[in-house]
Order: C-alpha cells, then structure tokens, then sequence
C-alpha cells in the first residue's frame, strides 16, 4: 500500500526536525540579501535549497556555477566577463556568469573547490557587490544575492591554507547545515514514494516495495544520501518486472549486508560448532564466499534442518532461504 506523502514544501522531502528546520531557515534566508553558505555532504540537497531560498523570494534569475568546472585560464572570463580584445580570441564583449545573475542569484556549487587566486576575486564581489570583467578597467555595480554551497569543512580548509579566512567569514554570514540522510531516516519511507513516484512519471513502474526490501533500505547509512537512494529506486523499478532485485540494490549496502552477516555468522558458529575452523584455507576469500561456507557448515551441523541451522545462525528462517538462494544452497535430507 503507497505511504501517504503530505507533500514537499520547498521541494524538500520529509518530515523529520532536520527538514522542518532547513524549511524554517529557508524562509528566514529568503527574506534578506546576505549570504548564505550551505554546508553539507554530497547528495543530501544543496542545490534543491539553494533554488528554494531563490524561489521563496523570486526576482531575477538563479544562475547555479559550478566552481568544480572551472578550470584553467579562462576561469576568470567564464564569472566576470570579458571585454573585446582583453585576450588572443576575445573578438567580442562576453557576459560571465555573475552578471547573467544581476538582479537574481548566482548560486556558487562546491565554493571550497575554486582556486586561491579566484576566491581573491570573489571576495571583492561578495563584499562590494562589484566585479570587474577581463580587460575592463572599471568596476561595475551589481545587485544580486549569492548562495554557496561545499561539502568540504571550510574550517579546516582555512587552517590548511586551501581557503581565504576573509572570504569564509563574508559567505559564513547566514549558514545552513544539511543532514546526512543516516540522521534522518525517518525520511525514507517518504522518500520513497516521493522518487518512485517521479520514476512512473518518467515511464518507470511503480512497485511498493515488500517489508523485508524497505527495512533493509532503512538499515543502510546511505552514505551517497538522498542521490544515492533517488538512484538505487530508479534501478530497482527498472528491473522489478524482471526480478532481479538484489543485484539492482547498491554494491555498499549489499557489502555491508554481507559484512555484517559474516560476523554473526562466524560468532554463532564459532559458539554453537567448536570443530569447525572458519579461517579460510587461503589468505584471500570474499565476504560473500566466507559467508556461503558458513551457512553450509550450519547446516552440515544441522543435517540438513534448515529451521535448525537458522536457530544456530541466530538468523531468521526466511534469511536463511534467501542468503541459500542467493548463493545456491541446497540442505541435504
């Protein structure tokens, strides 16, 4: 049965403290034009908030900048402009990226990946609302409200020398921290339905996923965050109608799975069956082969019970058959 949704204020997905307080802080940024410095690992929504605090407050346009993609001599001219004749090839004025967003917001993705010379530069723009565009020799005013985002700790980039401290403390104004989805996973199930829902719209099929798949997709860290899980849906609902489930799941959660596994395995079984040697004979085995000699000695011990060797695994009856399917297993007897 689909989970209610209850909607997405500022297109943000849930209903756990963590979002109900990016969506309050959004509303507060919005209402002001000082900058606001979005902190937070990869994938868990800064460009969704940053385009929030923009809409919240529409005028102009927001221009995302990816600081990641700037690279080599023509960085300057790709921000600030140039004017014709400022290099070899410049056979016209250009308009750069900060004054397409005059009037709106530029948004700055990944600011702790732009270069020292650069973030000199930024600087003169964030303090004086001024820039100046490559072979141009006067500066020129512009109204626009900056957001930027990292994933990088800005801090501990300043104590490196990797970050300007000036700039840090001008974009350090109005700052909002974004959760990991691991601390907010009372989001999941919402989350679900929310990209499901987006993956029928785009001509995927809708599933609802069985009790055992959603408790194993709560009991990742999902350390992709929401990125992660939108991409690991959308593989699932394009293999459902073929059944091929578990090797649509994500490569970390079926490791961690299999990692976890061993280790209780290997503890029920170092308990229950004392003349079974569970080191590997050579020094190079897989998770997931150390875990298929396991079961097979629980049930070499068991006879051939599966619902004995599940009691002696300390695992349920039902992982059990999945973990002998998965790699199989057949119980003798």
């Amino acid at each position: 049965m689909k989970r209610p949704f209850g909607g997405a204020p500022h297109g943000l997905v849930g209903q756990s403290p963590h979002i109900i307080e990016t969506r309050r802080l959004i509303e507060k940024a919005s209402r002001h034009s000082l900058p606001v410095l979005l902190l937070g690992e990869s994938g868990t929504g800064k460009e969704v908030v940053a385009r929030a605090i923009h809409a919240a407050n529409p005028r102009g346009q927001l221009v995302p900048i990816d600081c990641g993609s700037l690279v080599g001599t023509l960085m300057e001219s790709e921000l600030f402009g140039h004017v014709k004749g400022a290099f070899s090839g410049a056979v016209e004025n250009k308009k750069g990226l900060v004054e397409l967003a005059d009037g709106g917001t530029a948004f700055f993705d990944e600011i702790g990946d732009l270069p020292l010379d650069m973030q000199v530069k930024l600087l003169r723009l964030v303090q004086e609302r001024q820039f100046r565009p490559v072979g141009a020799l006067a500066w020129r005013p512009v109204d626009l409200r900056i957001v930027a985002a990292t994933h990088r700790d800005l801090r501990a980039e300043v104590a490196s020398g990797r970050f300007r401290q000036d700039l840090y403390y001008r974009l350090n104004v109005f700052t909002i921290r974004l959760a990991p989805l691991r601390e907010r996973k009372e989001d999941i199930p919402l989350l679900i339905d929310h990209f499901l829902a987006g993956g029928r719209e785009a001509g995927l099929p809708w599933f609802d996923p069985p009790p055992e798949l959603l408790a194993r997709l709560m009991a990742y860290d999902w350390p992709g965050n929401v990125r992660e899980l939108k991409h690991a849906l959308d593989r699932l609902a394009a293999m459902y109608s073929e059944g091929t489930l578990e090797s649509s799941l994500p490569s970390g959660l079926r490791y961690r799975e299999a990692s976890a596994g061993l280790h209780q395995l290997s503890d029920a079984v170092g308990d229950r069956l004392p003349e079974v040697d569970l080191a590997p004979k050579s020094p190079v085995i897989s998770i997931r082969e150390s875990e298929k000699q396991t079961i097979e000695r629980a049930l070499e011990e068991s006879q051939g019970e599966r619902v004995k060797a599940a009691r002696i695994l300390r695992i349920g009856r039902t992982t059990l058959y999945r973990k002998m399917k998965q790699y199989g297993i057949r119980a003798a007897g």
